[in-house]
């Protein structure tokens, strides 16, 4: 059964930088939209950004915007998400998920999730 393997969360300083990957493993990619989203503990899920797999449409949620960074390795290939400039508010599971059309960044329109990993920014 296809997949996508998300990897790169970990514990990092504030000020420091992550990078996480989305890659399919088993499954190949239409015109989805490809979205990264964040929960913190005690709170709702928040778009981060998103990319078209076969279009190079991006979203970016407001706070994340100058800091984070989607791009994609072609439109069969891995999708990135490198974050700069970490702050404590950061910290959360990032989850990567997909949108079987060209929505946006609205966690409603998404119809597969990952298991997600854990990003933790220390102060």
């Amino acid at each position: 059964q296809g997949q996508l393997v998300e990897s790169g969360g970990g514990l990092v300083q504030s000020g420091d930088s992550l990078r996480l990957s989305c890659t399919p493993s088993g499954v190949t990619l239409g015109y989805f939209t490809i979205g990264w989203f964040r929960q913190a503990p005690g709170k709702g899920r928040e778009g981060v950004a998103s990319i078209g797999t076969h279009t190079d449409t991006t979203w970016y949620g407001d706070p994340m915007r100058g800091r984070f960074t989607i791009s994609k390795d072609g439109a069969q290939g891995a999708i990135h998400l490198q974050m700069n400039d970490l702050k404590p508010e950061d910290t959360g599971t990032y989850y990567c998920a997909v949108d079987f059309a060209q929505h946006g960044l609205n966690p409603r329109d998404y119809d597969y999730w990952e298991q997600g990993v854990q990003v933790t920014v220390d102060s």
